[in-house]
Parts: C-alpha cells; sequence; structure tokens
C-alpha cells in the first residue's frame, strides 16, 4: 500500500516554481524578469510589469513577500477571508504563508509587482524586523492602501530604477535593488503613516475585532478549527465573537473557518495532482465523502467538477 501523503505537502511556492502560476508564457515585454535569462537573475528577487500576468492567479501560499502598484485600471484581491479591491494608486502587500488571489483584472489594468525572499534585505535589516519597521508586512497591519499622485510618481521611479538594475550588467547590481526596494518600502510606509493606518481601532470595535479573527484565521485554519480557540486568541467569549462576526458579515466564525479551508482545497485541486482523497486526508477529513461533501456546501460544486472547471 502506497504511504499517504503528508500533511505538510500542502503546496508553498519558492520564486524557482512560481512564475508559470502567475505568467504567460513568452509575453511581449522583456520588463524586469519577465525575458531575462535565468542565470541573471538577483537571488531572492524577481520584479515584473502587469502586462503578461495571468487573468486569474491563486488561490495559493507562497514563500515570499509580494509588493504590487496598480497604476491604472482594476482587479478584485483575496487576502485569507479579507476581500479588497485595488484601483488607481493602490499598493499592496503580502508575505510569506498567506493565502493569496488575484482575479477580474481590467482590461485597462497596469501596474508593477515585486517577489523577494526575506533574506534579501538581510544586509539592511533582519527579516524577522520587516514586520516591525514595515507594519503592512504584518499580520495585524493594513496590506492594502492608496497613495497620491505624487507619491505614487515617487515609488514608479524608484521601480523604474530597479528594472535598470535587473535587465544591465553594471557591478554590484544586487546590492543596488536591495536599497531602491528598501527605499520603496520606505515611501510605502510614509504614505501609511501620513494617512494614520498605523492606528487601528481599539479591538473591542466589532469591525476591527472581526478584523482580527480573520487575520487570526487566515494564519492558524489548518491547525485550529474551533471558535472556542479563537475566542481565546482574542480574550473574548465563544458566543460574543459569534455574534459580532455575525452582525459585521452575516456569516457565523465557523463559516469564516470553513470559507479558509476551501480556498486551501481549491489551491490543492488547481495547483496539484493530488487525488481527492489525498486532499482530503492533507485537511484533516476522516473520509473523501465528507470532504465532498464539505466543498460542496462551500461552492456548490464537487471537488471534481470544480477542478475540471479550473483544469
Amino acid at each position: 500500500m502506497a504511504a499517504k501523503t503528508r500533511k505538510s505537502d500542502i503546496p508553498r511556492y519558492e520564486l524557482g516554481d512560481f512564475r508559470h502560476l502567475h505568467r504567460v508564457p513568452g509575453g511581449s515585454t522583456d520588463f524586469g524578469c519577465n525575458q531575462l535569462e535565468r542565470s541573471k537573475f538577483i537571488d531572492g528577487f524577481e520584479l515584473y510589469s502587469s502586462q503578461g500576468l495571468i487573468g486569474s492567479v491563486g488561490p495559493l501560499r507562497s514563500a515570499f513577500y509580494r509588493v504590487s502598484i496598480t497604476v491604472s485600471g482594476e482587479l478584485d484581491m483575496q487576502i485569507g477571508l479579507e476581500h479588497y479591491r485595488h484601483q488607481p494608486r493602490t499598493l499592496s502587500f503580502t508575505f510569506p504563508d498567506q493565502i493569496f488571489s488575484k482575479n477580474n483584472i481590467s482590461a485597462d489594468a497596469s501596474g508593477y509587482y515585486m517577489l523577494f525572499k526575506e533574506h534579501f534585505l538581510g544586509e539592511l535589516l533582519p527579516g524577522s524586523r520587516l514586520p516591525e519597521e514595515f507594519p503592512f508586512l504584518s499580520i495585524m497591519g493594513t496590506p492594502l492602501f492608496q497613495v497620491t499622485e505624487e507619491e505614487l510618481t515617487g515609488v514608479v521611479a524608484l521601480v523604474q530604477r530597479i528594472d535598470e538594475e535587473v535587465r544591465g550588467e553594471r557591478p554590484e547590481r544586487g546590492k543596488a535593488v536591495q536599497h531602491y526596494l528598501y527605499l520603496v518600502l520606505l515611501e510605502a510606509k510614509r504614505s501609511y503613516l501620513r494617512q494614520g493606518l498605523d492606528k487601528p481601532a481599539p479591538v473591542a470595535a466589532g469591525p476591527a475585532l472581526v478584523g482580527r479573527f480573520q487575520k487570526l484565521v487566515g494564519t492558524h485554519f489548518l491547525t485550529t478549527r474551533t471558535v472556542a480557540e479563537y475566542a481565546a486568541l482574542l480574550a473574548v467569549s465563544p458566543n460574543h465573537l459569534n455574534k459580532i462576526v455575525k452582525e459585521v458579515t452575516g456569516k457565523t466564525a465557523s463559516d469564516s473557518i470553513s470559507e479558509m479551508l476551501v480556498q486551501e482545497a481549491k489551491s490543492l485541486l488547481r495547483y496539484t495532482d493530488s487525488s481527492i482523497a489525498e486532499i482530503a486526508y492533507k485537511l484533516d477529513f476522516s473520509d473523501p465523502a465528507s470532504f465532498n461533501r464539505f466543498f460542496k456546501g462551500g461552492t456548490g460544486e464537487t471537488p471534481l467538477v470544480w477542478r475540471n472547471r479550473h483544469a
């Protein structure tokens, strides 16, 4: 009998095996890393424009940070349980192990995105300090916000300098990109502080409590699956948590936990060759039939039908 697939096999994409999930093969643009020879890549960093971006990305989990800059157009973005709408002059950030997706990208959408590993800024700032230094990279931070036209112009100018370094052959180009990336994050932080986004509402407030709950679920849903456990983390009663979540979202707290499991299941169905039975095991269901019922209850389709439709 074949050994069971380990739950640790749930996909977590590295930079080296991620490109096919977000880029159209080939593509007409030579911006950033799009047509760069692999031997010329800077270790731990990649840069792209929105030209050539696949129309629907995720849900998936990556092992690196992501910085997205929307210059024009719109798109939908989901991080864990939180839904966002990119509009012109939007910056967004994700950090390793978050469940992330993008879709409904408008025809006029344009912008840039950078992917980098935790170690990439190590000479300037240890990876463990990134969330402390840049609050939008923290689980309790605000990962998406708009900037002024002037702020956007400054950020885009830095991205253009990064592009010159990435595609050029000047000495110490990796070090130059490190510094320019740090400046991009610093400019984002200045806008973040200017807008008062570092001063969250008291957690007792309904929306703030729900926001913290959703962030916790997005981080811990594979190992923590009861409302009582999340209530304990938030120092409230399970009844109170259920009541507030229902009032704010129209769904129960249990529904939110289930929604994250559905996202993980979709990622496994879309991006792996695991059988339905293997996926059921990875997600801790007692048998494939239970997983089928759960998935259909959340999506209206069986796992097999959903997989075939997104093949």
